[in-house]
């Protein structure tokens, strides 16, 4: 991250003194519990709900909290983002931090309607690494043959964009399905998940953000990944299945990882690929980082008592939640690097 001499403008003593503290802790852990980045021989893609970013709820984050955000992002590729609220500061300041000239970020308009809560969904990217292709759109379900009804649209809009990585075309579509009730089946959450994934899968040769090698030639099939907040509770039950059901495998590395809710529970977040992948490969490393072993611990409360008493009303263990998230983040690495193959090949 290149942003980190703004660390010494931090006014408080005490908080500069504590953000420098939680950003080396971080970065230990990073280091030790995340591959090492490659200029051209891995992917390290990532999905991360990041609660409220930045709507004020219970007080608009502070320096302090951007620098541990930007310090986790820093450590991706590239990173689906879900629950960015309607003003673009938030991606604003962590473009700033990762480095303006390397980092870009894609963003939807604002879902508009009660459910929808004012969100939008991003992704960031390091320009190093992954290429934006012009691929870039929100999913309306179609409305089914011989039905009059429109079909109820998803609380919010699905985003799709394609990327390039090394020899990998990706399209990505993320997602934050409805919650609704607190119930592992709560039906329009289901719904959502079973309209998606099929009419996604449906529209798959359609989707690829591979170059087009002529007129009314199909491109190369590529990548159709979704990944984001599915508010699924376990990889058991019928939620999940109707992401499998409709052709979507999740890669082997991520089946056995802890749920990416604070209590590591919840199975909320998902990366589930279509049928088959192309050009990249699961190096079999992946998992979920626990940001609140680290910064925001429980044994930190008493130091953040003032600033909690501007926004009274929540526990500490729920009121940090609106500093980090109560999603953890969820990666996955891929190797991208297919020359050996592609010239191994070339000897047949």
């Amino acid at each position: 991250m290149s942003g980190y001499e703004g660390i010494e403008h931090i006014a408080d003593p005490q908080t500069r003194t504590r953000t420098i503290e939680g950003v080396t802790r971080l970065r230990q852990a990073l280091s030790a519990e995340i591959p090492t980045r490659t200029a051209t021989d891995t992917l390290l893609l990532a999905t991360w709900n990041i609660r409220e970013f930045d709507s004020g709820k219970f007080g608009y984050r502070s320096d302090e909290a951007y620098y541990y955000i930007a310090e986790v992002l820093s450590r991706f590729d590239l990173i689906a983002i879900q629950e960015v609220r309607d003003g673009l500061y938030p991606l604003q300041r962590i473009r700033e931090l990762l480095g303006p000239a390397w980092w870009n970020y894609l963003v939807t308009d604002v879902t508009l309607g009660v459910s929808g809560n004012a969100e939008r969904m991003a992704y960031l990217y390091d320009r190093r690494k992954v290429r934006f292709t012009g691929l870039a759109a929100e999913l309306v379900l179609p409305k089914p043959k011989n039905e009059e009804v429109e079909p109820v649209q998803l609380a919010r809009s699905p985003y799709l964009a394609g990327f390039q990585a090394g020899w990998a075309f990706l399209t990505l579509a993320t997602v934050h399905i409805y919650y609704g009730k607190s119930t592992a089946v709560d039906p329009r959450r289901l719904a959502e998940i079973t309209a998606f994934s099929r009419t996604i899968a449906k529209a798959a040769d359609k989707l690829s953000a591979a170059p087009q090698p002529g007129p009314g030639i199909q491109p190369e099939p590529g990548n159709l990944i979704l990944l984001g907040d599915f508010n699924i509770f376990n990889r058991r039950d019928v939620t999940m299945q109707a992401v499998t059901d409709a052709g979507f495998h999740i890669p082997e590395a991520l089946q056995s990882v802890p749920g990416s809710n604070v209590d590591k529970n919840r199975h909320y977040d998902q990366i589930a690929y279509f049928q088959r992948l192309s050009h990249m490969y699961p190096t079999g490393r992946a998992g979920v980082f626990d940001v609140y072993e680290h910064v925001y611990r429980l044994d930190d409360a008493a130091e953040y008592a003032s600033e909690r008493q501007k926004r009274p009303g929540r526990s500490f263990k729920d009121w940090r939640t609106y500093r980090m998230s109560d999603h953890l983040p969820m990666w996955i690495e891929f190797r991208i690097d297919d020359a050996d193959a592609y010239l191994s090949g070339l000897k047949a």
